[in-house]
This record gives structure tokens, C-alpha cells and sequence, in this order.
């Protein structure tokens, strides 16, 4: 998917709530700023939006010393959503249809995104989990993502943010789990989901776990490592979470792909021809 002009005030926005977050003090966030400004004056409006942010996020990574300013609030969204497990599992298996209702509950949690909306809070959750059970998807391919599983020999699981990874858990509890490898994000980038909280969610019981090598906030291949590229090359189905994962897979057509998302901002509503605020399960094809 292309970035838009509208696209380059988002960006600006997201470097200042990621460099307020990372503790970066004032002075330190204008010259920030300034220099985000200058590299948003020379962007490539043709590439993924993902891309560009990459570039943003690192400039704020620096700026705020490295490491790792979202791992509290992953972590507390990672208790607070396994706290609700057992309770949704058991709504999700006396569901009338339990694989359909896996999918909603587990679109409902790429809500947690601290990229598009820092002020999600976890009591914002219930209500979207709720939502998700009782609303008609904007795009319904469940039954073509159901039909992918049962044939698919290798399933790649691509995820996107903690606390929603826990939700995920209930999908990939309806899956052929030898078949499946669950992937996260190679290293910290705003609030999405590393190693350790596939870890805490509990995930490695279940499937294996890898990581893609990269911090990019969406799956950009040929930053990826080589070793997460040949196993995207291999895989029959890929099951892709979130937003950034749709804006830099859409355009591939060879592989197929079921994406799973909520719609957070206008532009991505314009390119799928939905709401905003849409849940989508869509296939590539």
C-alpha cells in the first residue's frame, strides 16, 4: 500500500507521542522534531507507510537511548488480557460457530496499538472485545481463512502487538499447531510484540516461535532476516495481524495471505473502501 500526503502529519504525531513516551525531554524532542520534519520533506510517498516509520521511529530510538520505553505498558497489557483468557476461551468455545468467534476476539485486541492511539487504555478492551462477537465484519473472508488452514501444510502466524498476542492465543488454539509457526518482531518497536511476550502469553507451548529480524512496524521483507524471508517464502498461508502487516504485504499476490485487522485511520479506510474503524478479514486473492 502507498503512504498518502496525509500520511506525513501522522508521522510527525506518532515520532512526537513515541519521543514524549521514551522520556525524551523537551529540548531534545524539538531537534527530534526538526529532523523529522527534514526527512518527511523528502519522502517517498510511493512506499509502504511502514517504511517511512521505520525510518522515524529509529531517529526517536536514538534520541531516547535505545532499549525498550514500551516493555511496562506491554507487559501490564499482557497481564491484564491473561487475566480475561479463561473466560473468553470458554465464550469462544460455546460460540455457535467457535473458529469465527477465535477470529473476532483475536481482531479485537489489535486495538493495543500505541502507534495509532497512545491513549488505549485496558478497560477500552472489554468493549471492543464485546463488539467484535456482536458486529458484522466489513470484509468476511473467515470462510476462505478456515478453508486455508485445513489445507495448508506450512502456516506462518504473523503477529503485531502484546497484549493482543494473548488474544491470538485463542486463534492459534483452533489451528493445526504443528503446522503453525507464530512470528514476532526481531526487535523493540512502540508497543509491539517481542520474543518475551509470545513468551508470556504462552505461545511456545502451543507452536513454534520465531522472530523476523527486524524492527520495522510491519513486515518489510528484504529487511527482514534471511531466515524469517525463507521461511515466508515457504510457508502456503500466511495469517497476518494488524495494520503495518497489511500496508506492506497487501501487494503481494504469489503467496497466499489472510489479513486480520481493525481500520485505525482514514487513509487505510479510503485504499479498502471500508469505515474506519471496520474489523477486516481479507484475502489477498
Amino acid at each position: 500500500m502507498k503512504s498518502d500526503l496525509e500520511c506525513i502529519p501522522c508521522f510527525l504525531h506518532q515520532a512526537a507521542q513515541a519521543a514524549r513516551h521514551g522520556g525524551v525531554d523537551a529540548a531534545r524532542q524539538e531537534t527530534l522534531l526538526r529532523e523529522v520534519l527534514r526527512r518527511l520533506a523528502g519522502a517517498d510517498l510511493s512506499v509502504p507507510p511502514p517504511c517511512t516509520a521505520h525510518e522515524i521511529y529509529r531517529l526517536v530510538k536514538d534520541a531516547s537511548g535505545g532499549g525498550d520505553p514500551y516493555r511496562e505498558v506491554k507487559q501490564r497489557f499482557n497481564r491484564f488480557v491473561l487475566g480475561r483468557l479463561d473466560a473468553l476461551r470458554r465464550r469462544v468455545e460455546n460460540a455457535k460457530d467457535p473458529f469465527d468467534a477465535a477470529v473476532r476476539v483475536s481482531i479485537a485486541g489489535n486495538l493495543i496499538d500505541f502507534g495509532l492511539n497512545a491513549a488505549v487504555k485496558e478497560s477500552d478492551l472489554d468493549g471492543a472485545i464485546e463488539a467484535a462477537l456482536a458486529s458484522p465484519l466489513a470484509v468476511d473472508h473467515v470462510a476462505r481463512l478456515k478453508e486455508a488452514v485445513g489445507s495448508a501444510k506450512r502456516i506462518l502466524y504473523l503477529g503485531d502487538n502484546a497484549g493482543e498476542i494473548v488474544l491470538d492465543r485463542l486463534l492459534v488454539e483452533r489451528l493445526p499447531r504443528e503446522r503453525v509457526t507464530f512470528v514476532v518482531r526481531g526487535a523493540p518497536i512502540l508497543n509491539d510484540a517481542l520474543r518475551e511476550d509470545a513468551e508470556a502469553a504462552g505461545l511456545p507451548a502451543l507452536v513454534e516461535v520465531i522472530d523476523n529480524g527486524s524492527d520495522a512496524p510491519g513486515t518489510i521483507l528484504e529487511r527482514c532476516s534471511p531466515d524469517f524471508q525463507c521461511r515466508f517464502a515457504g510457508a502456503d498461508l500466511v495469517i497476518a495481524k494488524g495494520q503495518g502487516n497489511y500496508e506492506t504485504l497487501d501487494v503481494i499476490t504469489e503467496k497466499r495471505i489472510v489479513f486480520l485487522l481493525k481500520v485505525k485511520c482514514a487513509v487505510l479506510a479510503r485504499s479498502m473502501g471500508v469505515p474506519l474503524g471496520s474489523l477486516v478479514v481479507k484475502e489477498n486473492r
